[in-house]
Parts: structure tokens; C-alpha cells; sequence
């Protein structure tokens, strides 16, 4: 494979387990093959847009992955595969790094652009928020959650951790593009426990770049 001067690992991320509600909204706009409650993924975002499809094309014809999700922007591209078993999932991620001759630590450090938590919320901004939203109502009196990455896609992992550490809502996520945006509400103690666990993640993902030790498909 010829892969172009220029090509850039925007992002490189292994979900273990995704979690209900992001399985199912993932589906909910899904244009391919719809992951399960609790399988695996992995997700890659890169430069130029279109070496995309070259990176599917490996994924998908050096394991059993299904792809969830394609993207092209005019500089990025992004794509999702999952399988229920996470060896699947983590080779696919293997095979696309040993035909670009890349490393996963090559990807780009995250760089939070907002992190806010919105505490005991209106009903009239409850309202706007559920207006805007593509996932579950926000209701008065809960808080919210607002995180802005980017890489844009580094937010899947985030939410994953968030939902795994508290009983919350997703509200919104926009995991693609120059950056992203996530929106989850809930109880005031739920919603600092998520955010604790999305930032959390984030912070281990560039102290792992950052020193090029350590690895998420191993």
C-alpha cells in the first residue's frame, strides 16, 4: 500500500466494552452495521479524508470487525469497527498500524477545548438542551456535562468511560470533524463522578503518547 507523505493518525482508540447507551446511539444514526450492547471497537481518524477507505479495506479483510461508521470531512476521515470479541477488534487496529508503519502513540495528544458542568439547570435551557439533543431529554433540576476535544473522536472513549462510572445520560456527541462535543446529564454527584471518568481517560491516553510506552491493542 502507498500511503501518502503527508498522512496523519489523528486518533487511535480501543473501547473494551461499549456501553448501552453509546452502542445504541451509534446505531440510532448507523448507515452500516449496527455494533451490539457491549462489544468492542475501535476507532481511527486520519489525514487526508479519503486514505480512510484504505484503512477500512485492511480492518476488514485482516479480521472478522464489522464497520459501524464512516466519516469523510475535506481533511479528516474517521471510521468505527467493532466485534464482540476484543482480539478481533484489537487486530484490526494492528493490521492498519503495520501497513502504515505507524505506532498508535504516533496519534495526536487530546487538547480539551471546554470542560464545564452546568449544576442544576433551568427548565428553559433543560428545554434547549432536549431541542438539540440526539440521545435521551434533559429535565430541570439535573446538571450537565459539556466536553469539547480535539481530535474529535478521542470523545467516544470519554463517554464510554463516563457511562461506565455513573448513571447518567447521554445527550449528545459529535465524535468527528476538526472537534467534537459531548453532553451528558444526570444527578449533581452522577455528573462529577462522569466527568471525573471522561477526563480521567483522556489524561492517560496523553501521558501514554506522550512517552510512547505503553498500548491499547496489547
Amino acid at each position: 500500500m502507498s500511503i501518502p507523505t503527508n498522512f496523519e493518525l489523528r486518533t487511535l482508540i480501543f473501547i473494551d466494552s461499549m456501553q448501552p447507551q453509546l452502542a445504541q446511539y451509534t446505531a440510532k444514526d448507523n448507515r452500516v452495521y449496527d455494533p451490539a450492547e457491549y462489544d468492542a471497537a475501535l476507532m481511527i481518524e486520519i489525514a487526508p479524508a479519503m486514505e480512510i477507505h484504505s484503512m477500512i479495506d485492511l480492518a476488514l479483510k485482516a479480521t472478522s470487525v464489522r464497520l459501524s461508521s464512516v466519516v469523510t470531512e475535506r481533511q479528516f476521515g474517521m471510521m468505527q469497527v467493532h466485534h464482540p470479541n476484543q482480539g478481533e477488534v484489537r487486530e484490526a487496529g494492528r493490521a492498519v498500524l503495520r501497513a502504515t508503519k505507524l505506532s498508535e502513540n504516533d496519534r495526536a495528544e487530546v487538547k480539551i477545548l471546554t470542560n464545564k458542568i452546568i449544576r442544576g439547570v433551568q427548565q428553559d435551557h433543560a428545554i434547549m438542551f432536549t431541542g438539540m439533543a440526539r440521545g435521551n431529554m434533559v429535565l430541570a433540576g439535573e446538571s450537565i456535562f459539556i466536553l469539547e476535544t480535539t481530535p474529535a473522536a478521542y470523545l467516544t472513549i470519554a463517554c464510554n468511560e463516563a457511562l461506565k462510572a455513573a448513571n447518567i445520560k447521554l445527550i449528545d456527541i459529535i465524535p468527528f470533524g476538526a472537534s467534537g462535543r459531548l453532553i451528558l446529564s444526570g444527578s449533581e454527584s452522577e455528573i462529577d463522578s462522569a466527568s471525573e471518568a471522561a477526563l480521567n481517560i483522556l489524561k492517560k491516553l496523553n501521558e501514554v503518547q506522550k512517552s510512547k510506552m505503553g498500548s491499547q491493542l496489547d
